[in-house]
């Protein structure tokens, strides 16, 4: 299976937990840990309150970003501002961590 987690072939001794979740992060297409800690973690402060009340990121892979919206006036909205939230993001987690959003409606969340 190509996206599964291996030990390293050559274990030296224990490793920081955060190492591990970035390897693991890396190996199935996301971002390591701390970025994608910054881009949920910080989601209402990149947003902003009022969308955060509507939209949030399901998940990061591959420079994707998927945001799921309770209506679809907040989809078009996120579309809208998604190269503004792109430069927003890359503030907080990192330079190419999200290259795009993608935005899903899913009512009644």
């Amino acid at each position: 299976m190509t996206g599964q987690w291996r030990p390293d072939p050559v274990d030296d001794g224990p490793h920081p937990v955060g190492a591990s979740l970035d390897r693991l992060a890396r190996s199935l297409g996301m971002a390591d840990a701390s970025s994608l800690r910054n881009v949920f973690g910080y989601w209402a402060d990149v947003v902003g309150e009022q969308i955060a009340a509507h939209a949030r990121p399901v998940s990061l892979r591959d420079g994707t970003l998927v945001v799921a919206v309770d209506q679809p006036g907040w989809a078009t909205q996120l579309r809208f501002l998604e190269a503004d939230l792109v430069k927003r993001l890359s503030e907080v987690a990192g330079d190419g961590v999200v290259a795009r959003v993608e935005v899903r409606v899913r009512p009644g969340r």
